[in-house]
């Protein structure tokens, strides 16, 4: 009996060890002090998915794969940068008819996913709620590292962005990824790892929920302020 209690409580310990790992940020990379040059960067939480929004002229300035993608997008200055599953992700139908698709999406493993990027024509902070949106400043340094993880995400085996679906009710285009969604690598998932690239610290394995994203630029932004930079 003694032997299985030492079982269970090393299984427990070993799992809030897991679930509280922080990834550290890189500090050379963040945060931003006030007198050098930065670009701002919003995220954005609709309770349950998250996305960045990221400057169109500083993507497209970096060139390269991504910067291409950008520009063959509709107007707009600022562009809305999500991943999911490559047919979840993008139907837009009622969702009590999508639950299936839901089901298989989360728990069958090796599920094909894309990149969205979506043009949107005015600043996101005039656009989403404070309760649904994060703002913070990225280094020079850290967008380039940030952008550079959002590039290598994009499946570029013919050498540039693979466009794999669009819709007709708005702007949004959606990139194939080389990456794979399921349980064990949601959308919160990705866009805490493009954070961490940007030299924010990260709780991976909490970040299956948009709240602990939301947390991670919270935390960035109270070491800034602490920082007083």
């Amino acid at each position: 009996m003694g032997g299985r209690r030492f079982i269970l409580a090393a299984l427990i310990g070993a799992a809030a060890a897991v679930w509280t790992w922080t990834a550290p940020g890189d500090p050379a990379l963040w945060p931003a002090r006030a007198d050098q040059p930065g670009v701002e960067a919003s995220l954005l939480d609709n309770g349950f998915h998250t996305d960045l929004a990221l400057p169109r002229a500083a993507l497209e300035a970096r060139g390269g794969p991504l910067a291409e993608a950008v520009r063959g997008l509709p107007p707009g200055d600022w562009i809305l940068i999500g991943w999911g599953d490559a047919r979840f992700y993008v139907e837009q139908g009622p969702i009590g008819e999508r639950l299936p698709d839901g089901a298989r999406a989360f728990f069958r493993p090796g599920n094909p996913s894309v990149v969205m990027l979506d043009p949107a024509q005015r600043d996101p902070r005039l656009l989403y709620a404070e309760d649904g949106r994060r703002d913070f400043r990225l280094t020079q340094a850290g967008f380039e590292a940030m952008a550079a993880h959002i590039e290598a995400s994009l499946d570029l085996s013919s050498g540039a962005a693979r466009l794999a679906a669009s819709r007709p009710s708005d702007d949004a285009r959606f990139f194939a990824s080389r990456e794979h969604f399921w349980v064990g690598r949601l959308c919160n998932h990705w866009t805490a790892g493009v954070l961490n690239a940007g030299g924010l610290s990260i709780r991976p394995f909490r970040a299956i929920v948009s709240s602990e994203v939301v947390a991670t630029v919270d935390r960035a932004n109270a070491q800034r302020e602490r920082a007083g930079s």
